[in-house]
């Protein structure tokens, strides 16, 4: 079928020679062009045309640059005094209504909301590279029937994510505008489109080749070219992966960020721009507002024809709007819009290669170049020599200066862990407050060395071991801290 496929294309290759070269509408990428920070960096993406701010919005742009020319014509020329009175005083309105509008929160919030959404729907485009790794290993024959098995699995594969993008992508239903053409380009034969169309459902019916999958992988699974239930088991969990993408693609397409939040966003900007039409022209100072006591009022804006920082405002405000709207349904037909086509080539054909061609091709093992080194290292070229000549990472702590004191490096046994907390430690001056009942200083000096997380310094070690080794120094102790009691002041 493949073959056929290719020689009818063969065929008509001077017929599609003559047909008009469609404008390039590949995924504009510039990644080479920042890969490194320099002066200026950005700069040199500021003159390119195809995927750019200019070519979103310079109709709008032109737009609300004519009517506010025809504003400030009609109220520089055409208006009496009294009318340019009244006008000033509408655009001192507007001025003051368009600040009240919370731009930048609502259109902020949004757009980053779109962008999620946008690089979500392209982590959901099922690619067959996990899929076709698991057929090559686990569906064995290198017989004609075992060759029939794989491709066959790999192409029900490829067909169950042309049907999806088929469905949401306007660039593949213009590839495959009927299932006829699904069956000229390879992914199914007319045996399989009576069975498709046999199927009778009002839901999408992507699913299908899926569960063309599992039964084909299940016989061959009978017939012994899938070896045991484990590697069916893989196998298996493997389309359901790939399967989960294209339902989750679907669902991208079915469900869209709520309709409600999309107007409020467009009415917000819209609206913003409406009244600083009006509220931005450059009218004259309103004369005899201020009070007698008031000092005299200052002369008025300067009087510029190009309202310079409303049209950057604008630039700004509607290009950030443009982005969402371009990137919401990034399968269409912009700039930026995924390569729904080239996808499908290069799925099509990687995954035919590996089950097929690369199937048991391997080249001869052989020791590698660093067989008999235990520090292998490769070599590095004079633009790059300079990078081995760099430490390793070993840790953000790796040439930490620690304290030079001994003191502050000794090793302590760690408290047993207690049922109950350890009670807190009293002076024997609150000791005198609390009554009869308070523990004794020693038992004190004892609970403080012995809580679990607390600080014990070398004198308090010494003291516990005294008191541990010999009885009359814990008597000592407890002397000495009833004296100390005694000669402690009244308050």
């Amino acid at each position: 079928m493949g073959r056929q496929a290719k020689e009818r294309g063969s065929s008509e290759g001077s017929f599609y020679d003559l047909l008009p070269q469609a404008p390039s509408t590949m995924t504009v990428s510039y990644t080479l062009k920042v890969a490194e920070a320099r002066f200026g960096g950005f700069s040199s993406l500021l003159l390119r045309w195809r995927g750019s701010i200019y070519k979103l919005l310079y109709k709008e742009f032109l737009l609300f640059v004519a009517l506010y020319t025809v504003l400030s014509i009609t109220y520089r020329l055409l208006l009496t005094q009294e009318q340019r009175h009244v006008y000033a005083q509408v655009a001192r309105y507007c001025n003051r209504s368009a600040d009240l509008i919370p731009l930048s929160f609502v259109l902020g919030f949004y757009v980053t909301l779109v962008v999620n959404r946008w690089w979500s729907q392209y982590t959901s485009i099922p690619l067959p590279d996990q899929l076709m790794c698991v057929i090559s290993a686990s569906v064995h024959g290198a017989d004609q029937r075992g060759r029939l098995l794989r491709r066959t699995l790999m192409r029900y594969a490829n067909l169950a994510s042309v049907l999806v993008l088929r469905s949401v992508s306007t660039r593949v239903l213009k590839r495959f505008p009927t299932m006829e053409h699904v069956v000229d380009a390879g992914f199914m034969s007319q045996e399989e489109r009576k069975k498709f169309e046999s199927l009778k459902s009002d839901f999408n019916k992507y699913w299908v080749p899926c569960v063309w999958f599992t039964n084909l992988a299940a016989q061959a699974r009978r017939d012994g070219h899938i070896r045991d239930d484990i590697a069916l088991c893989l196998l298996l969990e493997e389309l359901n992966k790939y399967r989960a993408k294209c339902s989750m693609l679907f669902h991208y397409d079915w469900i869209s960020i709520p309709l409600v939040y999309t107007q409020v966003v467009t009415i917000a900007v819209y609206s913003f721009f409406a009244l600083s039409l009006v509220g931005r022209q450059f009218v004259e100072p309103e004369a005899g507002a201020t009070k007698p006591q008031e000092p005299a009022p200052a002369l008025g804006d300067l009087d510029m024809y190009v309202p310079l920082t409303t049209l950057l405002q604008f630039f700004f405000y509607a290009g950030w709007l443009k982005v969402a709207e371009q990137i919401i349904n990034p399968f269409g037909e912009d700039d930026d819009d995924f390569e729904t086509n080239q996808l499908i080539d290069r799925n099509l054909q990687v995954s035919l290669l590996s089950v097929d061609d690369m199937y048991q091709n391997l080249p001869p093992a052989e020791k590698d170049l660093y067989w008999d080194e235990n520090q292998p290292q490769p070599p590095y070229t004079v633009a790059t020599a300079a990078e081995s000549l760099r430490p390793s990472f070993l840790g953000s702590t790796f040439n930490l200066r620690m304290s030079d004191d001994p003191e502050q490096s000794l090793q302590v046994e760690a408290s047993p862990a207690s049922p109950r907390p350890a009670p807190p430690a009293q002076t024997p001056l609150l000791g005198r407050f609390l009554g009869a009942g308070a523990p004794s200083p020693a038992t004190s000096l004892r609970n403080f060395g012995r809580a679990r997380g607390g600080p014990r310094t070398p004198h308090l070690l010494r003291l516990r071991a005294e008191e541990r080794d010999d009885p009359e120094a814990a008597a000592r102790i407890e002397e000495e801290a009833a004296e100390s009691e005694d000669e402690a002041p009244e308050p």
